[in-house]
């Protein structure tokens, strides 16, 4: 074996390796109404692909307003099927992956009943034992829930702690939980959230278009539309990348409207899932009672039952403002687009691009050696990822340290994330500095009491798809 050879051997266990000393995988629960819509096959794909960045404990089948008296667990075994032919090969990219045989150990069902008819005495279901079970493991780290049909598998479960267990065991396990579910798809949402005011929970409320989670589909001016085409999806995805991409079925109703209740989990140097409000590959929330909803089309999502108001505070949809970067053709690399975008679905969309091409190199790791694909770079900083200053200080980020796995030639970008703080007002830097891999002559604002401000760099491959990995520097300011 050459020395050569060694060192691309190597490679995929020294990025990993580096993924490990920063982040921790989060546990993962899927709850999914596969069948009802083509578009949880296709987040099933998807998230097959990033197994070996979250321990997936549980792929249960359920149902939904759109699917009420069937479940498919069928179809997720089928797509494990496929999984296993690949899994060999993704290995070659990066360690971890699990075996197929053991993710079809996980699959349950819930009963094939909508709704609150699914919870109470006598409706337990393997889906909602398992999920206590889960939960009664020894491990500390949460549970994320991630919810793409109806959670009425989910109400049953904490229905039973409710009901058998101590009032301190019930706190314990219910603590343990995170829940993200993909708008209120039947009407145990908002049971939940008002029976069990502690649970951490994100939710869209209302009908499904003015959610933050359908910027992953929407064709929207200001975002690059292409990479959610269907000739898109046929080339990178779906065609001549194995068994695995061909088990991704075309579009329906919406392309991976479920996606988005796990992104948040993939280890890329932006997301923080304890802190929806940080912003992150699936969107940003805040924790807030939101207004009544006065919509007549409320009662159809969640299966004609009565709507009610919420009655404590839930991570949901927020703002954000956005000024896209283009490729400049002559001169500094990117500028500034000629129009500014403010809404929640910004919160999500700013980074499609970047995880589509990221879903593309894994698919293309399905069937390519690791010579022959891309990987993401490894961004590193030149400082300590929190650090504080005055105000009227000056001072500078860098990126030193920042490599490629493959080689790559990269580009970054600094900007600030003035939503992602408590200081929310423009930092002053040397604009020309923000593509360059020192952010420099950032100047401190004046405060009059302690804030906190978001700086993100962005860091983006040449390879094919280019590949973007980020860094988050958070500066807290102190007044003179």
């Amino acid at each position: 074996m050459t020395k050569f050879f060694i060192l691309f051997a190597l490679i995929p266990f020294f990025v990993s390796q580096i993924s490990a000393q920063t982040n921790q995988k989060q546990r993962l629960i899927v709850l999914t109404d596969i069948e009802a819509d083509p578009d949880d096959s296709q987040s099933l794909v998807r998230l097959l692909l990033y197994s070996n960045q979250i321990d997936i404990e549980g792929l249960i089948a359920t149902t939904s307003i759109h699917q009420k008296t069937r479940v498919a667990p069928e179809t997720i075994h089928s797509i494990l099927g496929a999984y296993e032919k690949v899994q060999p090969n993704l290995l070659k990219h990066e360690t971890d992956f699990p075996a197929a045989s053991d993710l079809h150990k996980i699959v349950k069902q819930g009963l094939p009943v909508f709704g609150m008819n699914g919870v109470g005495k006598g409706k337990d279901s393997e889906g909602s034992e398992w999920i206590i079970k889960v939960l009664e493991k020894d491990d500390n780290r949460p549970v994320w829930i991630s919810v793409w049909g109806g959670p009425n598998t989910l109400a049953q479960a904490l229905w039973k702690i409710k009901e058998r267990k101590s009032k301190r065991e019930a706190k314990r396990l219910i603590s343990k939980l995170k829940v993200y579910t993909i708008s209120d798809q039947d009407d145990t949402g908002i049971w939940i959230r008002k029976n069990f005011p502690e649970l951490f929970y994100i939710v869209s409320i209302g009908n499904y278009w003015d959610a933050t989670w359908n910027a992953i589909n929407s064709v929207i001016d200001g975002a690059n539309n292409e990479v959610i085409s269907n000739d898109w999806l046929a080339k990178n995805i779906q065609q001549g990348h194995g068994p695995l991409g061909a088990q991704y079925p075309d579009v329906a109703y919406g392309m991976e409207g479920d996606t988005p209740a796990w992104l948040m989990l993939i280890q890329n140097g932006l997301n923080n899932e304890t802190n929806p409000n940080w912003g992150s590959w699936g969107g940003r929330y805040e924790l807030y009672i939101p207004e009544p909803l006065k919509e007549p089309i409320i009662p159809v999502f969640i299966g004609g039952a009565e709507y009610e108001p919420e009655s404590r505070p839930i991570w949901t949809n927020a703002d954000d403002t956005f000024t896209p970067r283009l490729p400049n053709k002559y001169g500094r690399a990117i500028r500034k687009d000629t129009a500014t975008y403010t809404n929640n679905k910004v919160t999500l969309w700013r980074w499609r691009e970047d995880f589509q091409n990221d879903f593309a190199a894994r698919m293309d790791w399905c069937t390519s050696s690791f010579e022959e694909a891309n990987h993401p770079p490894v961004p590193a900083l030149g400082h300590p990822d929190r650090i504080t200053v005055k105000s009227g200080e000056i001072f500078s980020l860098d990126a030193s340290g920042t490599t490629d796995p493959d080689g790559d030639n990269l580009s970054y970008w600094w900007f600030q994330y003035p939503e992602a703080g408590s200081y929310s007002k423009t930092i002053s830097f040397d604009p020309y500095s923000e593509n360059l891999y020192n952010l420099h002559t950032i100047i401190a604002p004046e405060v009059e009491k302690t804030e906190t401000a978001h700086f993100i760099l962005k860091v983006t491959d040449k390879g094919t798809p280019a590949l973007s990995r980020y860094k988050r520097v958070i500066v807290t300011i102190l007044p003179n």
